[in-house]
């Protein structure tokens, strides 16, 4: 997994931690060893390591949450769910809402060894092998989408159908609610979208942020052996998350670490209709990617920078994030707006 964070305040007891997990999970011998992950994690998240056992601890944050943020005992349930599936997951070995251990809720997976990458050219990576690397990403995300989430039990995981329709609705209104400026790009998709919704109303389980940085891959051999941060996966429509991971092909590496404009032949990572083809052949639902799916992707993420924006105008972020995620905003809805 990714490097661990300098040392900081913990917010919690590391002997209360110790004592509990070696009296839930048999075999822990020696003394606990904890790191912060660095990185974007909302949910905070720590190897814990034992000279028997590697492990990694994921809580929720302190303070006050929204009802439905950072729902670690869904992350929870969905991998374990997924565990005698063909989709690559950490083991997860217990769950715990007892606060007194760490403060807020938490869950206990085994560390799984590998290599995660923030980059979409997969740095130090022989170019021979990336392009191996990403139909990987695209022959697991077709295999999450083929799970029956029935029969794994996760039937009442999120409203199976009309998932697009629900979607637009709610990020046209979090436009409403967050618009710093006039986007004729943006008018332009809150009016179409709704009007062109696929009538394929397709259900599988959703991961909600399916891309290069939240998979791990094998330590040297180019293929994922897990699938990280659960935290936004819902029932919905599969291409989202399709469309979701194909963005990296239609922006830039000045626009979220994109990769268009790149010479991706020499760095052999595959075009984006070669990753959705190989996609597409491992997929069982059998529907296909329009321009309504990648609109809707872009438009999403446009709102998205929209509000971090106008968070950072209203003085909860710096004035050069404001202005940096605004011109992403206003980007992203105009390729939309080329798209349609």
């Amino acid at each position: 997994m990714s490097e661990a964070a300098p040392s900081a305040p913990l917010g919690f007891e590391e002997a209360r931690l110790d004592g509990f997990l070696k009296e839930a999970i048999p075999g822990l011998a020696g003394p606990m060893r904890l790191a912060r992950i660095a990185g974007g994690q909302s949910n905070p998240t720590f190897f814990v390591t034992y000279d028997t056992r590697a492990l990694v601890l994921r809580k929720q944050p302190p303070g006050e949450l929204l009802p439905s943020a950072h729902a670690v005992d869904r992350e929870y349930r969905i991998m374990r769910a997924l565990a005698d599936t063909d989709v690559p997951v950490p083991p997860a070995l217990l769950y715990s809402d007892d606060r007194s251990i760490v403060g807020t809720p938490f869950y206990v997976m085994e560390r799984v060894e590998g290599r995660v990458f923030h980059d979409c050219t997969l740095p130090g990576v022989d170019p021979a092998e990336r392009g191996e690397m990403y139909r990987s990403m695209a022959r697991t995300l077709a295999a999450f989408h083929n799970v029956d989430f029935g029969r794994v039990g996760l039937g009442d995981f999120g409203k199976p159908g009309n998932f697009y329709a629900r979607q637009v609705t709610r990020w046209s209104r979090q436009w409403e609610l967050s618009r710093t400026r006039e986007d004729p790009n943006i008018d332009r998709l809150v009016e179409w979208l709704p009007a062109h919704i696929p009538q394929d109303d397709v259900s599988s389980l959703v991961h909600g942020d399916y891309r290069i940085g939240n998979l791990m891959f094998h330590p040297t051999e180019p293929r994922v052996v897990a699938v990280l941060d659960f935290e936004l996966s819902t029932l919905g429509h599969p291409l989202a998350d399709l469309a979701h991971s194909m963005m990296a092909w239609i922006s830039r590496p000045d626009e979220y670490g994109g990769l268009a404009g790149l010479d991706l032949e020499a760095l052999g990572i595959p075009s984006g209709a070669d990753y959705e083809a190989e996609y597409a052949a491992a997929a069982r639902h059998g529907a296909r990617m329009t321009n309504f799916h990648m609109a809707f992707a872009l438009f999403r993420w446009s709102v998205i920078f929209e509000g971090i924006a106008a968070r950072a105008k209203a003085g909860n972020a710096s004035s050069d994030n404001a202005a940096e995620t605004g011109r992403l905003a206003a980007a992203f809805a105009g390729r939309a707006a080329d798209l349609i």
